[in-house]
């Protein structure tokens, strides 16, 4: 829609009221568009599969395989499937749609689009603080597969057996297990358990003991943060190119781990194990919060990497279907993730005789205990194993490096005095993160992982989505969105799209905010409980983001002349919310006025009837 002639009811006479308003300065876009400042140079993706490619490689990411196989079977098996779907439709799909929106919109990252309403801007700098938090420890958990990766050109996997220096009294090989009990094996470790955390992390005793640096794992550390520097070193030019392998390389994986996994003895006892139903979970809220959380953290709207990417779509590029596509895949791969696990965890049953309940686990202790345990028991388990933590590396690494690549993009939004020298901005970011990320390569460095994957994000990006959804449905209004979305494609969402984004969503929202509070539990790892000062400061990592909203909010309505009220009155709505290229700018400034002239012309006549019906 290059031209607002184009625009579907606009006639002649309305066009020339049209073109006269924008000339005298009358309309309000056109009248602050010398104030908008977009970059010129910004880049394209280079095709849409690029696009699609870089939202997969993001979304799909470790916790795909690790956990929600465990969440499926913790919380009815095949019966979850229905919360989950519902809230994928309901909450993960309009969010994921109105980012999409929102960036392709404006080519704007996660900071720029705070321009709707700038009195919220203050949530475009907690989504800033959110992700240089969690990409610094997210760094070293893509360091660990490749920490097992140099180990598989040994001639014997070190995490077969007992015979290793790093081994304690506590450790029983895996086949010797099941003859203790329950009570008794929990005073025992497996092989895979001692060389994860006595070889590779040699980890202390708690928090409060950080010890020294792991140099072995420092060298993984610095050849991860390359590896994610060398792929973002050109920003989009070189993403693009980069996730046709990294997006696409672990479903190959994963589809030859299926065809081994499902092939094993026992691994049909654990596929029922996974997805046999247990309807009465329904009725438990903590499930219906488990699945909305889960499509929440994993679609990944709030952070900010869903507007970066869009940002850089063409301005026709199809949004909507984008928005359902990439969703619907990102879930089915979690689906077909859990055959995978659960196939190889009932192999493991088999072979030890204990039960799919007491070998299945989740997050970490799946992907660097258990699976690795049950990999080093088949034949050619050199190759399994290299498979495996080939595919964790590349999930974990184009999530990482598309969250830097929205950080960098965010700051040269902001800062236009920075972007000719974008590849600076690009090495100094990669280079400080590195720096911090070096404490988790420490001997107590896992203890401070899990407490701020705990406590970092946990409640700030849900409180983030929701003022994204207000702003986006309340503030600048959903038909003014919905007249985006049709000024941009042509064509206006179903009316379903008002209503979720309007009502649905933001009381899905609110209903993972709270369940996330109520059911909270103290942070553990390996059952080590946390002091107090440690859980204080986690929770200090998740207020120091949020504390940006109130703090911004305070500040731009102080910091102007006039009244608090007109100040507030003022930044609440947007007088910026502009397409950056030159043609649709003015194409856009056109259709609003067009817009503006047809509602009171409606308006008009709808008065005129009511006259005459008085009459």
């Amino acid at each position: 829609m290059p031209s607002v002639k184009q625009q579907p009811h606009l006639n002649d006479a309305l066009l020339k009221k049209v073109h006269n308003e924008n000339r005298t300065g009358r309309n309000s876009t056109s009248a602050t568009n010398a104030k908008y400042d977009p970059d010129e140079d910004r880049g394209r993706w280079a095709s849409k599969t690029e696009f699609l490619l870089s939202c997969l490689g993001y979304a799909i990411g470790l916790g795909n395989v690790w956990r929600f196989p465990y969440l499926c079977y913790r919380s009815g098996g095949g019966a979850f499937l229905i919360p989950y779907l519902l809230m994928l439709f309901l909450c993960g799909i309009p969010l994921f749609f109105m980012e999409i929106v929102m960036g392709q919109f404006s080519s704007l990252g996660f900071m720029g689009i705070f321009r709707l309403s700038p009195l919220f801007k203050g949530a475009g700098y907690a989504i800033l603080i959110v992700n240089l938090i969690c990409t610094i420890y997210y760094s070293i958990i893509i360091a660990y597969p490749l920490m097992f990766l140099r180990h598989i050109f040994s001639a014997k996997l070190p995490w077969e057996s007992c015979e290793n220096e790093w081994n304690t009294n506590h450790c029983i090989e895996v086949t010797d297990m099941a003859k203790h009990n329950f009570t008794t094996r929990g005073e025992f470790r497996t092989p895979a358990d001692e060389f994860f955390h006595l070889e590779i992390l040699k980890i202390s005793g708690g928090i409060h003991e950080i010890g020294t640096v792991q140099w072995s794992l420092f060298a993984a550390l610095v050849l991860s943060w390359i590896l994610v520097y060398i792929s973002i070193i050109k920003g989009i030019k070189t993403v693009g190119k980069v996730v046709y392998f990294t997006a696409t390389f672990p479903f190959v994986i994963l589809f030859i781990l299926f065809i081994r996994g499902v092939t094993l003895p026992g691994a049909m006892k654990g596929i029922l194990f996974y997805i046999k139903p247990e309807w009465s979970r329904l009725a438990d809220l903590k499930v219906w919060a488990d699945a909305a959380i889960q499509i929440f953290f994993s679609l990944g709207p709030g952070w900010g990497g869903i507007v970066n990417m869009a940002s850089f779509n063409n301005f026709r590029n199809n949004a909507k279907s984008d928005s359902i596509l990439v969703p619907i895949i990102n879930c089915s791969t979690s689906i077909f993730a859990g055959f995978v696990v659960f196939s190889v965890l009932g192999f493991l049953s088999h072979q030890t005789g204990i039960p799919v309940a007491d070998v299945a686990t989740s997050g970490p202790g799946l992907a660097f205990v258990t699976y690795p345990q049950a990999i080093a028991m088949l034949p050619f388990s050199h190759i399994w194993a290299g498979l495996f933590f080939c595919m964790l590396f590349f999930l974990g690494l184009d999530s990482l490096f598309v969250q830097i690549e929205s950080i960098v993009s965010s700051v040269l939004d902001e800062i236009p005095k920075v972007r000719p020298y974008k590849y600076a901005v690009t090495f100094i970011s990669c280079f400080f993160m590195f720096l911090v990320s070096i404490i988790f390569a420490t001997n107590g460095g896992m203890y401070i992982v899990q407490l701020l994957d705990w406590y970092s994000a946990s409640v700030s990006v849900i409180l983030i989505c929701i003022i994204e959804v207000l702003i986006v449905a309340w503030i600048y209004g959903v038909d003014n969105f919905v007249d985006d979305i049709y000024f941009m494609l042509g064509k206006k969402p179903e009316r379903i799209w008002h209503y979720c984004w309007k009502y649905v969503t933001p009381l899905i929202l609110v209903f993972i905010f709270f369940t996330s509070i109520v059911f909270n539990r103290p942070v553990r790892y390996n059952d080590q409980v946390y002091p107090d000062w440690a859980v204080a400061l986690g929770w200090c990592s998740c207020a120091i983001s949020i504390i940006c909203i109130p703090l911004y909010m305070l500040w731009t309505v102080c910091h102007r002349k006039g009244t608090l009220r007109e100040n507030f009155t003022d930044s609440l709505k947007t007088k910026f919310w502009l397409p950056a290229q030159d043609d649709y700018r003015m194409a856009y400034a056109e259709f609003k006025t067009a817009r503006k002239l047809m509602d009171e012309l409606s308006g008009r006549n709808f008065e005129k009837v009511e006259m005459l019906k008085k009459v």
